[in-house]
């Protein structure tokens, strides 16, 4: 699926790089494409069964993390889904998730466990990431000696943009600040623990939360390759960039074609789609512990 569909019973909210935005009577609906997108720019390639995989793993793990914090989902179950999408149970089985209404928050929560990323280029310059002090030493991929809250805004367009705690507190309050930072710490801890069981690190992570009701509550996709990093456990080595179970295939070959990073993207060969495709399907596998063919939602 790539395109936003006419839904009969629902009125489409918007339309992100993956997901389609619905309202259904009082909930969300929200469908995960099979769209991709690298450097800020949806591609016109899809990679075939992502947006399944994404929903998948998010049922997955709300189920798995249930206690820690409330979500709003209500079901991923298109036969229990309003009468009127009926016509649409196809296309919507496995990739689409009926949800409750919130007042998100503006702020990605993110939970890092190890070096990586834009907190390894900002490490190399200040030795902090988000203004959290670090040891002296620390190489590219290191494992961090605990687990640390680096939030950034939410960008309508480009990248997000890292703050510091502090930044936080000064958009959605002290207690709402602390709240999150605690619960996202929870559900990484958690989550970390879980995948290496099944020879998966997981280096880092984004959760979003919003309010229902006024109870905290995580919304949107839960630790999937496109909010996360997993890494193989088995080919872990500290001091390098690490083989991930994401969008890596499409990011080295786009960074080797040539490509001026400016919209629109190139079209992706056939291998480097069927490539990243067995890497979502992989990482599906690996920390479910179930065949993906068995997902239907």
């Amino acid at each position: 699926m790539s395109d936003s569909l006419a839904l009969d019973g629902s009125v489409r909210l918007g339309s992100g790089k993956v997901r389609e935005l619905y309202a259904v009577g009082g909930d969300l609906l929200l469908v995960a494409t099979d769209r991709i997108s690298a450097f800020d720019v949806v591609l016109p390639t899809l990679i075939p069964d992502k947006g399944r995989v994404l929903t998948g793993l998010t049922a997955f793990w709300l189920d798995e993390l249930a206690g820690i914090v409330a979500d709003h989902r209500i079901t991923t179950d298109v036969d229990a889904f309003p009468e009127a999408l009926a016509p649409h149970a196809e296309v919507l089985r496995g990739r689409a998730m009926l949800c409750r209404r919130a007042d998100v928050l503006p702020l990605e929560c993110v939970a890092r466990g190890y070096l990586a990323g834009s907190g390894w280029a900002e490490y190399q310059r200040t030795q902090t990431v988000c203004d959290v002090a670090l040891p002296a030493g620390l190489r590219e991929s290191d494992e961090l000696p605990e687990p640390i809250f680096t939030p950034s805004t939410k960008a309508t367009v480009g990248h997000d943009e890292n703050i510091s705690f502090d930044k936080a507190v000064e958009l959605v309050g002290g207690d709402a600040a602390e709240r999150v930072r605690d619960v996202t710490l929870r559900l990484y801890a958690a989550a970390r623990d879980h995948a290496r069981e099944r020879g998966i690190l997981l280096a880092d992570t984004k959760f979003e939360f919003g309010t229902v009701d006024g109870e905290l509550t995580l919304v949107d996709e839960v630790l999937t390759p496109d909010s996360s990093r997993f890494w193989p456990a088995d080919d872990y080595e500290p001091g390098r960039p690490q083989p991930s179970f994401d969008k890596q295939y499409v990011r080295d070959w786009l960074s080797s074609s040539g490509w001026d990073r400016e919209p629109p993207g190139p079209s992706l060969p056939d291998d480097v789609v069927e490539r990243t495709r067995e890497r979502y399907i992989g990482a599906y596998e690996r920390l479910t512990g179930r065949p993906f063919s068995q997902w239907r939602g």
